[in-house]
């Protein structure tokens, strides 16, 4: 409902009683509005799109009505140019903010992604070194000379690289260039998670127990670590991410833990030095968005629940957070006000606590002084823009909105779609997008808010009290649907950078809508090319204890056995189907379809036999089954599929097959209709036949919301097949992905013992440690610190053997 020039008194303050639902404020205007309009019964309220629409009419009541208003304060006009320093879904995400604001966009970019996205989407763009961040990304001299070259006047950093490098911000400072971000001094202090412990407990936050001190010695440390007792966690002072953190449960792995987050530490963030602090069993990651400009205003936006992890990286976040008390929450959010001005901050800013599960108690964790990738939940409940709130403090003006009007409307989660293996232990993966196929976007991002009139005095903005807003009542939310994406299909996942690939988000009226919503988005998201993620999202998605909201870090290795379930055999349904496919593109004649391009090959007349293997997401393959497809005549088929050896055969009768085009398969099997996607994924031309998978053709069928790949195999590997085709020698420790060998600690001839750390990996910007599965001597080393090598590459061969 948009009220128009003439629309009537009764219908503008109609508006602004659902308005008042959407911004409380004990003292605004709206308020007053809605106690002097008839009462409205429930549902009376149209569905909207989102919350934001009906903020200018709730103002054009104000005026129609004659309600006082306050005048705004001069307001500084945005930047002409900015430079966005960074890549992927944050820097398309920045641009698209800053082009819906009239702000032109400058764009840097690695040798390896001149044809990325944010590249495109850029108004300039420029080339700062080759792949490795430390000579691209990392380059402040690079960087800063850009932005006198284009006459940018800001910098963006985003998330990641830059954005929480004091050094840069001072250097920007120093070059007359405006850092969009909080002081150096305030990235230095909350960038040391030693030193804001320390600030945090002045301010009266709790903190977690621990050694947050300057002494790195590793037994002192070992030693404060038994005073803690275990289990406890080692933690890059620096940095975030989960880089640099590991969890210790036993004495006995203290020191290897700590050389390996140390190491990490340093490669990531320049700096070694750790904290031990303790670690809490049954603990949920809650964190708070706040927000602070130049003039001494700080506001909570709320908080949101990142506690389903991996790797000590969160993969699913979701606003807000569910099971907190109107109390608890205003508590959270006065802690984490008075974090920020404890060290003056300014900007966009996450204060994250631990929440214990069992106690009920919160402490200070850390605070990001960024950006934080999730926070695109926030602006689903809020109805804000908080790139642009982030070009408004940058620029000199004061918050848009006091803390209390503020809304909190609706449920919101964000899924992080990213090139993975999650049955693999989450490892990255990395290739090209041969195919992407998303979920349909209803909402791109937030639109632009024209700053409202003060309620309060400023005083309101970091009172240390803060009220939860109101839960509303009147407000229908429609469904919808956003995605934050930076790679298109035929985009090339790269090992340098981080493995995310977009972030699926949604927005609904509570939170088991939500959760529909995105369980049917994700039934929607189709990616080949790469291992993804997607399916243990759905699957998580799915799980009872998260859709009861019984949340905790620990959430996946709890409920493992349930999260990956064994994979069950692809149905006699969907080989038919394959197999169909397989006939219908190889010999178009026999189809209804016009799909009629490519050449047709004939096998032995009207009956074909293929040999049809599932192949798992670890990559190996499990036994074949064989599917026999007769043509009646074009476009009807006899299909037998043998999927059990020495079982009767399925038998279907499938009439009118229709290969729509190169990925849609639409047929009737016994008189019952079927539609799958395939995408089919054959082997380079140059690549020879072999017993390897990576060598045959794959088929990618999606179907009723999973993805299953099949492999078609030759008739030569056919013929030779037996045992399992991926079998290797018992001791051959191969390379699970794309990666950097950063240490080599075994040579030939060695006896190494079980357990044994044998060669350390780097991919996308994680450590990966392989051992030896038993105890032996080392056969062969095929490897060698700081190179790149192939997945599936043979890196140590170890023969078994008493020592």
């Amino acid at each position: 409902m948009i009220p128009s020039r003439h629309a009537s008194a009764n219908t503008l303050r109609r508006v602004a009683q659902t308005s008042a639902r959407v911004i409380p404020s004990a003292v605004s205007h709206s308020v007053a509005a809605v106690k002097t309009g008839k009462g409205l019964k429930r549902g009376a309220i149209p569905a909207i799109g989102h919350l934001e629409d009906l903020r200018p009419h709730a103002r054009a009541f104000a005026t129609a009505t004659g309600s006082p208003s306050s005048p705004l304060p001069p307001r500084k006009p945005h930047f002409d140019k900015i430079l966005v320093a960074n890549r992927g879904e944050i820097a398309c995400r920045v641009i698209r903010t800053a082009k819906k604001l009239g702000i032109k966009t400058v764009a840097v970019y690695s040798e390896v992604d001149a044809d990325s996205l944010h590249v495109q989407l850029a108004d300039e763009a420029y080339c700062i070194g080759p792949a490795p961040s430390s000579e691209s990304y990392l380059r402040m001299d690079k960087i800063i000379d850009i932005c006198h070259r284009s006459s940018a006047q800001a910098v963006h950093p985003g998330y990641g690289f830059l954005s929480e490098n004091a050094k840069f911000a001072e250097q920007l400072a120093k070059e007359g260039i405006v850092f969009i971000g909080p002081p150096a001094s305030a990235i230095v202090s909350m960038g040391s998670k030693s030193e804001s412990k320390t600030i945090m407990s002045d301010a009266g936050v709790p903190c977690v127990p621990g050694y947050h001190g300057t002494n790195q010695d590793p037994q002192y440390l070992f030693d404060e670590a038994l005073k803690i007792g275990f289990p406890i966690l080692i933690k890059a002072v620096h940095g975030g991410g989960g880089k640099g953190m590991r969890t210790v449960y036993e004495p006995s792995a203290f020191f290897d833990s700590l050389e390996s987050a140390q190491r990490e530490s340093l490669k990531g963030f320049g700096d070694a030095t750790v904290l031990v602090e303790k670690y809490i069993e049954r603990p949920r990651h809650v964190e708070v968005q706040v927000f602070s400009d130049t003039l001494g205003n700080t506001v909570s936006l709320w908080e949101r629940d990142c506690s389903v992890q991996r790797r000590n990286q969160k993969i699913i976040e979701e606003a807000p957070a569910p099971g907190l008390s109107p109390e608890l929450r205003a508590d959270l959010s006065a802690k984490a006000v008075a974090a920020a001005n404890a060290v003056n901050y300014v900007g966009a800013g996450t204060v994250e606590f631990i929440f214990d599960n069992d106690t009920h108690q919160f402490f200070f964790m850390e605070m990001n002084t960024r950006l934080q990738v999730e926070h695109p939940v926030t602006e689903m409940i809020t109805g804000l823009d908080l790139v642009e709130w982030q070009l408004e403090v940058a620029a000199g003006n004061r918050l848009p909105l006091t803390q209390s009007s503020i809304p909190m409307v609706g449920h919101a989660f964000e899924a992080r779609i990213y090139a993975e293996n999650p049955r693999n232990d989450f490892l990255p993966d990395s290739g090209p997008l041969l195919y992407l196929s998303t979920p349909e976007p209803t909402h791109t991002f937030a639109p632009s808010l024209p700053p409202m009139s003060p309620a309060t005095s400023n005083a309101d903005l970091s009172h240390a009290t803060i009220l939860a807003p109101p839960t509303n009542t009147l407000l229908r939310i429609a469904p919808s649907v956003r995605l934050e994406q930076g790679f298109t299909q035929g985009s090339q996942i790269g090992v340098f950078y981080d493995p995310m690939i977009a972030k699926l988000v949604v927005h609904a009226e509570d939170r088991t809508e939500a959760l529909r919503i995105l369980r049917k988005a994700l039934d929607e998201y189709h990616v080949v090319g790469v291992s993804t993620n997607i399916e243990f999202l759905r699957s998580l998605a799915g799980h009872q204890a998260f859709i009861d909201g019984d949340v905790e870090t620990g959430f996946i290795p709890k409920h493992r056995e349930e999260l990956f379930p064994p994979l069950p055999d692809p149905s006699p349904e969907l080989l038919a189907q394959a197999a169909l496919f397989a006939v219908l593109r190889d010999h178009p004649e026999q189809s209804t379809s016009p799909w009629t391009s490519l050449a047709s090959r004939r096998f032995g007349g009207d009956v074909y036999e293929h040999i049809i293997t599932l192949q798992t997401e670890t990559g190996e393959l499990e036994q074949p089954f064989s599917v026999h497809v007769k043509s009646l005549q074009s476009g009807l088929f006899d299909i037998s599929v043998h999927s059990t050896p020495g079982a009767s055969p399925t038998e279907f009768h499938a009439v009118a097959a229709h290969l729509a085009s190169a990925t849609s398969l639409s047929t009737t099997l016994n008189a019952e209709a079927v539609r799958a996607t395939i995408v089919s994924q054959r082997p380079p031309p140059h690549v020879p036949a072999s017993s390897s998978p990576h060598t045959m053709e794959r088929l990618h069928m999606f179907s009723g919301g999973r993805k299953t790949t099949l492999v078609l195999p030759s008739p030569n590997w056919l013929i030779s097949l037996g045992g399992d085709v991926l079998s290797a020698a018992k001791g051959a420790l191969k390379a699970p992905m794309p990666s950097l060998i950063v240490d080599v600690r075994v040579s030939v001839g060695e006896e190494v013992e079980k357990g044994q750390a044998v060669v350390v990996l780097e991919s996308m910007k994680t450590e990966t440690v392989l051992r030896a599965e038993f105890s032996g001597v080392v056969k062969s080393v095929g490897c060698v610190k700081g190179e790149m090598v192939e997945e599936g590459r043979e890196l140590v061969d170890i023969e078994e053997g008493e020592l």
